[in-house]
C-alpha cells in the first residue's frame, strides 16, 4: 500500500522530501525515492520539518516530510508549528501505530498533536480509500495553503492492494471573485484618496504584478509584510517592509497615508507597529480570499472577500484614468535617498574586538551577489539581515517568525537553497539559534552546495538580555565566547571570524568563487536592544 501512496503523490506533483528514516517510514520513503522524488536525509526531524517549510515558501511544488511514528513526529513538531502558522503548503507523512497496538511505546494521539499547533490532521483510513485519502490531504495542503499531517498506520501500510480502484484527480476551482459592489466601493475609496498605500502580505504574493499595476494606476505607494519582502523590488515607489523594519522615512510615509489597503495581509501588530502606522483618520481596507481573515487583527473600514489577483484586475478595469496620488516627484526623490536602512546614517558602535551589527550587515550586503535567497532565524539580531540584506524578489526571502522559535533558520535556509538552486543561499542566525540547530550543518556540508551562514554572535540569548535589562540576573542567558568558526570547521565547513571591517576581506574572497559552506562568526557589539525587539515584547 505504501507504493500506492507514493505513486499518488508523484502523480499529484510534489517537490523534495525531507526526513529521518526509521522502521515505520522506511518502505514509504524508499517508494518515493524509487519514483524519482528527491530525498534529503536530515539529522533531526525538527530540521526536516523546517527544511520542508523553507522549501515550500519559495518553490512551485509542496515539500514532503517523512517521519517515524510517535517520537519521529514529536521531534518535528516545532517546525510543523512554524509551517502551520505560516500557512506553508506542506505534507507531513507520519507513520502511526496500528489501531490495535494500544500498548506500543510509540502510541500517541497524532491527530490531536497536529491540531494542537494549527496543522490539519488527516490519515489514510484503509487500502481501498488510500488514493482518495492522499488526494484529499494534498488538496488541503496546496489549494487550502495548509500544513497537513497525514498519518499512515503501520497495519494499513502493510496491507496488500493489487491495484488502486481510483486514480489521483485534483479538481481545481476558480479564484474567489469579489462582488461588483465591493469593487465599486474600493474604487471610490481609491479615487477619493490623496495618499494611498498598498501593503501586500503572504496571500498577495502570487498577485504581485497585478497589485503593482493597480498601484501605478491608483497613485499608491507599495509595501509588504515581512514574509512578502521583495515583492515590489525595483518599483520606484516601493517602501519595503512595513512595520518594525521600516526606516524612519518609510514609516512616516505609511503613517501619513489616508488609505491603507492590505492585499492578503493580516495588517497585524508587527506589520502596523501595534497600529501606530495607521493615522487617526486613515481608512483601512483588507482584501483576502479567506473571509475569516478580514478584520481578524484590527478594526477595518472595509473588508473585501476576494482573490487578490482577481480583485486587482477588476479595479484596473474600473479605474479609467491614471492618478498621481502619492506618487509625486518629491516622494520619489526622498525614497531614492532613504528607503532602506543601508542608506540611513547611524553611529558606529564597534569596539576593539566586536563589530557593529549594522556595519557588518552593510558590508555583507555589498559583498553578496544580487541573486541570493536569504533565510532569517529568530532573535534580537533578526532585523539586521531583514532590513539590510536586499533580496531580488519575494522568492528570495524566508522569514520563520510565525512561532517565534529560534533555531529554525539554518534548516529553513537549506530548504530554500534546494528550492532556488540558481541563487546563493544565505542564512542569518544568532549564536543561540545557530547552536540550537547546528546538527543540520552536517546536512548542509553533505549537500555540497554553496551556502553562507552569517552568525550574529553576542554570546547570549540577546532578546532576554535586553528585555530584562542589566539589573536582572542574566547568568542563565549569557555564555562564554564560543569559537563557532572552529566548531564549523569540525563539521567540514569553511569558517571566518569577523571582529572588524578588515576581517571581511576573507568573506569577500570566498564570495569571489563560492564553494561549499562558509560560516561567518560575526562577533557583534551590543546594540542595547533592537528597536523591533522592544515593539515585539509589547505584544506579550
Amino acid at each position: 500500500m505504501a507504493d500506492v501512496v507514493a505513486q499518488t503523490l508523484v502523480e499529484l506533483g510534489v517537490g523534495t522530501c525531507f526526513g529521518v528514516v526509521g522502521s515505520g517510514n522506511f518502505v514509504l520513503t524508499n517508494a518515493l525515492r524509487a519514483r524519482g522524488v528527491p530525498f534529503v536525509a536530515t539529522r533531526h526531524e525538527g530540521g526536516a520539518a523546517s527544511m520542508a517549510d523553507g522549501y515550500g515558501r519559495v518553490a512551485d511544488a509542496p515539500a514532503l516530510v517523512s517521519v517515524h511514528q510517535g517520537c519521529g513526529l514529536t521531534n518535528a513538531m516545532t517546525g510543523i508549528a512554524e509551517a502551520a502558522k505560516s500557512r506553508t503548503p506542506m505534507l507531513v507523512l507520519a507513520a502511526d501505530s496500528a489501531a490495535g497496538a494500544v500498548l506500543s511505546n510509540f502510541n500517541v494521539d497524532q491527530d490531536a498533536l497536529a491540531r494542537s499547533v494549527g496543522a490539519v490532521a488527516d490519515r489514510v483510513h484503509g487500502p481501498t480509500s488510500a488514493v482518495a485519502d492522499v488526494t484529499r490531504a494534498y488538496r488541503t495542503a496546496v489549494q487550502g495553503r495548509r500544513t497537513v499531517v497525514l498519518s499512515l498506520p503501520l497495519d494499513i501500510q502493510a496491507a496488500e492492494l493489487a491495484a488502486p480502484d481510483a486514480v489521483a484527480t485534483l479538481l481545481t476551482s476558480d479564484p474567489v471573485r469579489p462582488s461588483a459592489d465591493s469593487v465599486a466601493a474600493l474604487q471610490m475609496a481609491i479615487e477619493a484618496a490623496e495618499r494611498p498605500v498598498f501593503v501586500a502580505g503572504r496571500g498577495g504574493r502570487a498577485a504581485g504584478a497585478r497589485i503593482a499595476e493597480l498601484a501605478a494606476r491608483a497613485g499608491a505607494l507599495v509595501a509588504t509584510s515581512a514574509v512578502a519582502n521583495g515583492l515590489f523590488r525595483g518599483d520606484d515607489f516601493d517602501l519595503g517592509i512595513s512595520g518594525g523594519f521600516s526606516t524612519p522615512l518609510t514609516a512616516e510615509l505609511i503613517r501619513s497615508a489616508d488609505l491603507i489597503v492590505g492585499w492578503g495581509c493580516a495588517l497585524n501588530m508587527w506589520t502596523m507597529r501595534h497600529g501606530t502606522l495607521i493615522g487617526a483618520q486613515t481608512a483601512v481596507v483588507q482584501v483576502d480570499d479567506d473571509q475569516s481573515a478580514l478584520g481578524a487583527h484590527r478594526p477595518i473600514t472595509m473588508g473585501i472577500h476576494g482573490d487578490c489577483d482577481a480583485t486587482a484586475a477588476d479595479l484596473i478595469d474600473a479605474i479609467e484614468q491614471e492618478r498621481t496620488g502619492y506618487r509625486t516627484a518629491e516622494v520619489a526623490r526622498r525614497l531614492a535617498a532613504g528607503r532602506r536602512w543601508n542608506e540611513v546614517t547611524t553611529t558606529d558602535i564597534s569596539t576593539a574586538d566586536r563589530i557593529d551589527p549594522r556595519v557588518f550587515s552593510v558590508l555583507l550586503d555589498r559583498a553578496l551577489p544580487s541573486e541570493r535567497v536569504v533565510a532569517v532565524d529568530s532573535g534580537n539580531f533578526m532585523g539586521y539581515p531583514s532590513a539590510y540584506l536586499r533580496v531580488p524578489d519575494e522568492n528570495g526571502f524566508v522569514f520563520t517568525q510565525a512561532f517565534q522559535s529560534i533555531g529554525l533558520g539554518l534548516s529553513s535556509g537549506i530548504g530554500a537553497m534546494l528550492a532556488q538552486p540558481d541563487r546563493l543561499a544565505v542564512v542569518a542566525a544568532g549564536d543561540g539559534g545557530f547552536l540550537m540547530g547546528v546538527a543540520e550543518l552536517e546536512t548542509a556540508v553533505r549537500l555540497g552546495r554553496p551556502m553562507l551562514i552569517a552568525v550574529y554572535d553576542d554570546s547570549a540569548y540577546g532578546a532576554e538580555v535586553h528585555h530584562f535589562g542589566p539589573d536582572a540576573d542574566l547568568g542563565s542567558v549569557t555564555f562564554p565566547d564560543t569559537d563557532i568558526a572552529a566548531l564549523a570547521r569540525g563539521f567540514g565547513a569553511a569558517a571566518v571570524t569577523v571582529r572588524s571591517r578588515a576581517d571581511m576581506e576573507d568573506v569577500v574572497t570566498w564570495l569571489d568563487s563560492p564553494s561549499g559552506v562558509l560560516v561567518v562568526d560575526a562577533k557583534i557589539a551590543s546594540d542595547g536592544g533592537a528597536w523591533w525587539l522592544a515593539e515585539a515584547f509589547t505584544g506579550h
